[in-house]
């Protein structure tokens, strides 16, 4: 493998908002009347939920202002791109950037807008960033790129249904990339058009589970090809890279995904296979087992994982190979090496402590939240959130957490918010 230009653009810092609430799910499956024997093919323990105050809005809000707490004034001002990615929109013309825009109280003259390309939309937001960014047009601006999602599903979506999580994951893009300096020119993207997962309305989703896998596994074979023509033939999918992240609809699929690879692309035993993904891809799932789906947030929840669990990764500058996939689709492999203070950064956001915050919901309390949290994606001109079932669950996540950006209802078909 030809030694890879790093550039001095990449992501800077990370934040991550993982919900107030949690269910296992062992619950969800015992709940549903599902297979258990399938339980532990998704290598996954608890899932967040949505709550009827949380929509993609205040994830976003939640999930980047921590991140800005921490920047000066004028490193705020410098921000002058805001994108939320999202298939989750509210509108079928106002972003929900132009609502985050505001609650974080970014300058201005700052762009904003909202992408959408189901789970790779937070990863084509970044390349178009860092792009422009690299490009010298604007000297010192920052781009925020913030990943939300609620995922709406019930009975209908079945083995879905427990792997779907409810978050968003803030990513920071600059020239000074303490958690990610991207590989210049490192990528391969693969696409074409198939209806694996859809949603048609916005409190309904459609999912393929087998044509999805399927189309997951043939983009991360292309796109790994796509790169490694790009990059140079040395390219090799063990040695090139130290750490591998990718888009985790659940951590059993990464695995199954791994392991087709290293038949793939390899000789190696299935112990062997093992030994590698415990080394390599086991850290970028610790938080999403406990997570679930982030849709395109996902793959950045993975890094921040990978970021976390091993502070001598960041200082011998570690590389890792990224994969993104979004249904529909689109998908793309890319590589960065760890900032020299990728594990510092990924401390600062204590993941761990917001996981444990969450208050645990029993599976009859889950039933009734599900088409209640739902019934507020849905665009009506008057709306109002009731809170008095629910309060205590804002309460459980304790006086040591920032404050929560909430959605308080609907007047003109203008949402409303306030602080908690």
């Amino acid at each position: 493998m030809r030694e890879q230009t790093v550039s001095t653009v990449g992501i800077e810092a990370l934040g991550a908002y993982c919900g107030v609430a949690s269910i296992t799910v062992r619950d969800v499956f015992q709940g549903r009347g599902l297979n258990e024997t399938r339980y532990d093919n998704l290598m996954m323990r608890q899932r967040s939920v949505q709550m009827p105050w949380e929509d993609p809005v205040t994830n976003a809000v939640n999930a980047a202002g921590p991140v800005l707490d921490r920047l000066s004034p004028a490193e705020r001002d410098s921000i002058g791109l805001l994108i939320t990615s999202t298939e989750s929109g509210l509108d079928y013309s106002k972003s929900i950037a132009s609502y985050v825009h505001k609650y974080l109280g970014l300058s201005r003259h700052c762009r904003t807008l909202e992408v959408k390309q189901a789970c790779y939309g937070a990863t084509g937001a970044l390349q178009l960033a860092t792009g422009y960014l690299a490009s010298g047009q604007d000297p010192g601006t920052r781009a925020l790129i913030i990943a939300t999602d609620v995922n709406p599903m019930d009975e209908r979506a079945k083995y879905a249904e427990p792997t779907t999580g409810h978050g968003a994951v803030a990513v920071l893009v600059g020239d000074q990339p303490d958690i990610l300096a991207m590989d210049r020119g490192a990528y391969g993207v693969y696409a074409f058009e198939v209806l694996d997962t859809a949603r048609p309305t916005p409190d309904f989703d459609l999912y393929n589970a087998d044509l999805s896998l399927l189309s997951y596994l043939e983009c991360l074979d292309e796109a790994f090809k796509a790169y490694a023509r790009r990059v140079g033939p040395e390219v090799s999918f063990v040695d090139s890279f130290d750490y591998l992240a990718m888009h985790t609809p659940f951590a059993g699929m990464v695995r199954g995904a791994h392991r087709k690879m290293m038949r793939q692309f390899t000789k190696y035993s299935l112990k062997e296979i093992g030994v590698d993904f415990a080394r390599r891809v086991a850290p970028s799932l610790v938080y999403m087992q406990d997570m679930g789906n982030l849709c395109s947030g996902s793959l950045y929840l993975a890094l921040a994982g990978v970021a976390a669990a091993d502070s001598q990764a960041s200082a011998q500058r570690a590389r890792v190979g990224l994969f993104s996939y979004g249904s529909g689709c689109c998908s793309e492999f890319y590589s960065g090496v760890l900032g020299s203070a990728a594990h510092a950064r990924s401390i600062e956001m204590d993941i761990p402590g917001a996981l444990k915050r969450r208050r645990p919901l029993s599976f009859a309390e889950y039933e009734r939240l599900v088409p209640m949290s739902r019934d507020t994606l849905v665009p009506r001109q008057k709306q109002r959130v009731d809170f008095s079932e629910w309060d205590r669950t804002i309460a459980f996540t304790g006086a040591s957490r920032p404050p929560l950006l909430v959605l308080e209802g609907v007047e003109d078909y203008h949402r409303v918010y306030e602080w908690r």
